[in-house]
């Protein structure tokens, strides 16, 4: 399948156009993916409240009772409890990682097998994040493997 970009002038109107032989399944996944809007996670920091694309959070922590975000220069963090937030993400490349984790997949940039059944993961901002054995299965599920 070949991808084109090609950049516009501020002027005209963004579009997505899609040639393909027959409409398919794989073609109304995209679709879908495509006109559905990017959820938004609400994050605090010094008394502030941000609105955070849940595609810019590489992973939640719970640490101490409290849930934390973190982006790639940020840390929010969130009311909501990870069960809830585990939840909300279901479907949107995220999946409990562990007990007290979940990962954005599409901030993985590799793994590896580590100890015991677990895999670790090296995530775009050089950080690891141990995925423990029990949930080893739905990353490679997510990753297809």
């Amino acid at each position: 399948m070949k991808i084109s970009i090609e950049e516009i002038n501020k002027t005209l109107e963004e579009e997505i156009l899609i040639r393909c032989h027959e409409v398919d399944d794989e073609i109304d996944e995209i679709v879908t993916k495509l006109k559905t809007e990017n959820p938004i996670v609400l994050g605090y920091q010094n008394d502030k409240v941000h609105r955070i694309k849940l595609s810019d959070i590489y992973y939640f922590e719970a640490v101490d009772g409290k849930v934390f975000g973190y982006c790639k220069d940020n840390i929010f963090e969130v009311k909501q409890k990870l069960y809830e937030l585990e939840e909300f993400c279901r479907g949107k490349n995220c999946f409990r990682a562990s007990k007290s984790t979940i990962l954005n997949i599409a901030k993985i940039s590799s793994i590896h097998p580590s100890i015991s059944g677990r895999f670790e993961a090296v995530l775009d901002n050089r950080e690891h994040a141990i995925v423990s054995r029990q949930y080893v299965p739905v990353l490679k599920k997510m990753l297809g493997l």
